[in-house]
């Protein structure tokens, strides 16, 4: 039988530029079919943006713009804002497009002939923003639950569709699907909601008042309520009745939303198109609301907006979807903010994975002649191969948070065996075994960088290009050990998550070059015995090396101006000094933790090492 995945985010209203919950969303739907399409799904992705109504009229008119142009203008927007988010959808469409529009006309005339659509009169309270209805019982304090805004008294005749008929065959769906909406708790709320009537959908607005729309097939003085309209782009995109994709893909549609739009959803929706003769999707999936780091809902006025393109900018798309994926559990309303992506950012992504890769390739480049050794058997690291069956439930239940847990704990692991091993020391004694602690280390990278690729896939691309591994065709390469291939390392290889440099403050004692000092102050300086276990060129500087520095019971990552002396490989076991108490400074983008000693004279420089069997970590006195 052939697997077969569809997903779908909200087409996304024009009235406002994107925004952190826009991205949260997308780049959900983008790492679900990115993991369907390596799973071997026939995987369809669809996104857009909803362009017509009263809103998105009045946005048009206050911007001096015709309604067509503006949204072309702000449509526009969100394209280029899911390409710097590295999102890889299959369709973007939009509500003013004639595809969509003849379904829209289509769906309504069936509906309208099977008598389910009605002209009359309705009075009630209106939301602009919301473009709907509320009751006095969905109001908070007299406002809009929603937008926190007034809400309007109107009366006027509509066309009405008979929502309420199919109340009773919605509650009886629930109950015969219980995981049709999820998580849970949000079923639980629209069983709450269709436990009392919930009245009949208003479904036109006078085209004299709201020009912006498609005309009612049956009344050209009406257009459709907007809501009727954008929720039919799902099946809209896959060229509803007759087009195969519709066939193919409908049966498996995944909806993904955030818990502002659950009654249109989850009530509006599946009663519109059991109306319809359609059946309905198979989950919809509620994601929660994003809150400052100040755990406000986020406000320009209070001034804790997160903006994820700027936080893409200054850290890469990769480092912030991967953020949005660890941090926060989907469903549930999370704080969100740069230093949590900061924080994430250097313990995951460069000190954990990062680190690795870097330490991998020097000791790969010093003890395995550059070259990727021979497969051998795990020595329990092929426990790896056992996170895909533990993943797959995971991401079918929407815990990515927990999924991307089990993989960075799997890359400690691989952190851990190689400091254990020391193949830098092993080499000395047993060069096959230091090739083959390496091999099993290179073998876990590979395992982990297939389960990361659907979260982070353009830097897993480019990990397996600095170890010089194939790019995986299928999951099921995760679930199989001894598959790197033995060859030759590429010589040279960016830092894959570089830290952030810090611009030293004018007048600092960083920024001095020699001052004199008393011997208290010479008392402050702790020097300490220094292994080097990993080398490499830094990736932004020619003359800096950056190594790997162990001292006994942690390690530094030290920037340091040697490279016109000394090469990477040269390095790896050598014993140096280190000035372990200097203050952390960046370098070209690198964060520097120390400094080791060296004499220069002229154009010659030495380095200060250490002779006999002292243990690294030693004080220097």
């Amino acid at each position: 039988m052939e697997k077969v995945f569809y997903v779908t985010t909200p087409i996304y209203y024009v009235n406002a530029e994107p925004h952190l919950g826009h991205a949260y969303t997308t780049v959900v739907a983008d790492f679900l079919a990115r993991w369907h399409r390596l799973d071997g799904y026939r995987t369809y992705f669809l996104t857009g943006t909803d362009e017509h109504g009263e809103t998105v009229y009045r946005a048009a008119l206050a911007a001096g713009e015709d309604p067509k142009a503006f949204v072309d203008r702000v449509s526009e927007r969100f394209r280029r804002a899911w390409e710097l988010l590295g999102i890889a959808y299959d369709d973007f469409i939009r509500t003013t497009e004639e595809r969509h529009k003849r379904v829209v006309q289509a769906v309504l005339q069936r509906v309208y002939e099977a008598g389910d659509i009605y002209y009359g009169e309705y009075e009630g309270l209106y939301c602009v923003s919301c473009e709907r209805f509320y009751t006095e019982k969905e109001l908070s304090e007299g406002l809009c639950p929603i937008h926190g805004r007034p809400v309007e008294r109107r009366k006027e005749g509509n066309y009405f569709f008979r929502m309420e008929k199919y109340r009773p065959w919605l509650l009886q769906y629930l109950e015969d699907h219980p995981d049709l909406i999820r998580p849970e708790g949000y079923r639980n709320e629209v069983l709450a909601m269709l436990s009392e009537p919930i009245g009949d959908l208003s479904i036109s607005r006078p085209r004299a008042r709201v020009p912006w729309g498609i005309p009612l097939p049956w009344d050209g003085e009406h257009v459709t309520y907007v809501w009727f309209d954008a929720l039919l782009n799902y099946v809209s995109a896959l060229d509803y009745p007759e087009g195969e994709r519709f066939k193919t893909f409908w049966p498996h549609a995944w909806h993904l939303i955030g818990k502002d739009i659950l009654k249109p959803h989850a009530v509006f929706w599946p009663t519109m198109l059991k109306a319809a003769g359609l059946p309905v999707y198979r989950h919809l999936n509620v994601g929660g609301y994003l809150l400052g780091p100040d755990g406000r809902k986020m406000s320009k006025t209070l001034g804790n907006v997160v903006d994820p393109f700027r936080l893409a900018e200054r850290y890469g798309r990769d480092a912030v979807r991967y953020y949005l994926l660890r941090e926060i559990p989907y469903g549930q309303d999370a704080a969100v903010g740069e230093e949590a992506l900061r924080v994430r950012y250097e313990a995951d992504l460069a000190d954990n994975l990062g680190n690795l890769v870097q330490r991998l390739r020097a000791m790969l480049l010093r003890f395995a002649e550059g070259r990727i050794p021979g497969p051998v058997p795990g020595e329990g690291l092929e426990a790896g191969t056992a996170l895909l069956e533990r993943l797959h439930p995971l991401v079918r239940e929407l815990r990515f948070h927990l999924a991307l847990e089990a993989v960075m704990d799997y890359v400690k692991a691989l952190n851990r065996y190689l400091n254990e091993k020391r193949p830098w020391e092993l080499a000395k004694e047993d060069p096959e075994g230091a090739r083959a602690v390496l091999y099993r280390v290179v073998e876990g990278l590979r395992i982990a960088s297939v389960l990361l690729t659907p979260a982070m896939p353009d830097k897993m691309a480019e990990l397996r290009r600095a170890l010089g591994l194939p790019e995986p065709e299928s999951l099921e390469e995760a679930g199989r050990w001894g598959l790197t291939p033995p060859g030759p390392l590429p010589q040279e290889a960016p830092i894959l998550f570089p830290k952030e440099e810090k611009p030293l403050k004018a007048g600092s004692k960083e920024e001095n070059a020699v001052e004199p000092i008393s011997i208290e102050d010479f008392a402050k300086v702790e020097l300490r015995v220094a292994e080097v276990v990993a080398a490499e060129r830094h990736p932004n500087a020619d003359r800096l090396l950056v190594l790997r520095l162990s001292l006994g019971g942690e390690e530094r990552t030290v920037v340091s101006g040697i490279a016109k002396w000394y090469r990477p490989e040269d390095l790896v076991g050598r014993k140096v000094v280190l000035v372990a108490n200097l203050k952390p400074a960046k370098l070209r983008g690198v964060e520097s933790q120390g400094m080791i000693l060296a004499a220069q004279e002229g154009e010659k420089l030495v380095l200060v090492t250490v002779d006999g069997d002292i243990p690294p970590g030693a004080v220097v006195r």
